[in-house]
């Protein structure tokens, strides 16, 4: 083995958010068994790839990730597959992609310096698996690490894993398992670590947050847990909810929301659909007047709230009629942000097995037709806040261009509102250099697509200090002010 590269780990997550969490606490583990993350696979003992499962496009990724690395490792180094497509797959992934030299699932991701230490000691060239399935990859919180992945100032927390829903299209349930709750105690422990560090966002995630705390008894559970974090981490200006399922939204979540200056008026509630006979083949909610009766509910109670959500084009069976009724439900309910998918083919999930499969260039037509209508939308929505004073967190700075697209010399600060999570909406972009990791105001001066256009709002002070907030008085962080 080359000398340099002995106890040192080379690790690429794909995927979401859930699964970068996944692969902070993979590193902490190898860490506590005196292992060192190097940025190249060459320096590296250990190769790991944190794989995704669970639509085609990212399946390939992962596979030809994993390929990537087996085909330039050298003598004295081990290729390793961790994540969704490892515990989806299981030993057949080394028919993709022979040469592996290990593979580890999702329910003992825990487990991976035990794997590495069996590879080091292993006789023979054949691949070795860790895939246990009926394993809990969160609740027992084993081995004292953080369920965390800190990005900059903002910082996810995984608060359960897993998912007890019955979508037809989905393969989740397959791939981590049932829906397992972390300890309340644990998550609040966890968000008070993140003040200390100085951290300006926490974003809660999960395969369906508001089904936390159902496996330990919990009414209301996800309620309660962010009245413990408010309580317990006051000095974290924003809290922000991602991926609620249609139909637990219940009053006191909404309440919940509305009474703490630290949640975020952010929802991401993805719906799938806006047809009655779509929703009953995905196996998903199918009371759209619950959706209505509900959003119009948290906007009467948080009137600056944004909603997002994902729709999916070309289900089985999707008709023309049915596709028109999403089309009409979005006019109707007018979302902030949505995301838009085709249908993907799952093997092993009940949609897999559908008669009426929708063609390919039927499912991209209505994908472009649905992003049309919903681009009007949201130019609108932006439009509406230009000449508004809005909070800002400063993630980084860039070069303007000019018209012809060339550098035009001049600095810019890219930032988030409370209107954007991470990586997958838009930004504002203030001309100048704002402190990166700082929440500052600015004023809307014009609006894209997607983006804002801003200057800072001189008639909001920036005082940037710990634990302060901005200006005279207390500005409501998570607000927009006129």
């Amino acid at each position: 083995m080359v000398a340099r590269t002995k106890d040192k780990f080379y690790l690429l997550s794909l995927g979401c958010s859930k699964n970068t969490v996944d692969s902070e606490s993979i590193a902490q583990v190898l860490h506590q068994n005196g292992m060192k993350g190097v940025s190249t696979p060459r320096t590296a003992e250990v190769l790991i790839v944190n794989t995704c499962g669970f639509i085609d496009a990212a399946k390939q990724e992962s596979i030809n990730a994993l390929r990537d690395l087996v085909e330039t490792k050298r003598a004295g180094q081990m290729v390793i597959a961790a994540g969704c497509l490892s515990q989806r797959y299981g030993a057949n992934l080394v028919q993709e992609v022979p040469g592996l030299d290990g593979v580890i699932g999702t329910r003992r991701w825990m487990d991976i310096f035990d794997l590495v230490t069996r590879l080091r000691q292993r006789t023979h060239p054949e691949p070795l698996y860790h895939l246990p399935t009926d394993a809990k990859t969160v609740g027992l919180d084993e081995r004292g690490v953080l369920r965390t992945s800190v990005q900059g100032a903002s910082a996810y927390i995984k608060i359960a894993d897993g998912c007890r829903r019955p979508c037809a299209f989905c393969a989740i349930p397959k791939i981590k398992g049932t829906a397992v709750s972390r300890p309340t105690e644990s998550i609040v422990r966890e968000a008070v670590h993140l003040q200390e560090q100085g951290a300006r966002e926490i974003i809660l995630i999960a395969q369906d947050l508001t089904d936390y705390g159902y496996d330990l008894g919990l009414k209301d559970g996800l309620a309660h847990l962010l009245d413990a974090i408010v309580a317990a981490a006051p000095d974290i200006p924003w809290i922000r909810l991602m991926y609620a399922y249609p139909g637990y939204v219940t009053p006191r979540l909404m309440e919940t929301m509305a009474k703490h200056q630290q949640i975020l008026p952010y929802l991401d509630m993805p719906l799938q659909h806006g047809h009655r006979d779509t929703l009953l083949r995905m196996k998903r909610p199918a009371k759209i007047e619950w959706v209505y009766e509900t959003v119009g509910k948290l906007r009467a109670m948080i009137p600056q709230l944004c909603v997002r959500t994902t729709f999916i084009v070309g289900y089985p069976g999707e008709t023309d009629a049915e596709f028109a009724g999403l089309l009409q439900f979005m006019r109707d309910l007018q979302f902030d942000r949505v995301g838009a998918f085709k249908y993907s083919y799952e093997i092993g999930t009940p949609s897999a097995l559908l008669p009426h499969q929708v063609a390919d260039e039927v499912k991209q037509a209505r994908w472009e037709q649905l992003m049309e209508l919903q681009q009007g939308i949201s130019l609108a929505k932006n439009q509406a806040l230009v000449g508004k004073t809005l909070d800002i967190l400063v993630e980084g700075h860039g070069e303007s261009e000019d018209e012809a697209g060339n550098a035009s010399g001049n600095t810019i600060s890219l930032g988030r509102s409370y209107r954007d999570a991470p990586e997958i909406d838009g930004y504002v972009i203030v001309d100048g250099e704002l402190p990166v990791g700082e929440i500052v105001p600015v004023r809307v001066t014009g609006a894209t697509t997607y983006d804002l256009i801003a200057t800072v709002d001189t008639n909001q002070p920036i005082v940037i200090q710990p634990g302060q907030v901005y200006g005279e008085g207390m500005i409501p962080l998570n607000g927009i002010r006129s």
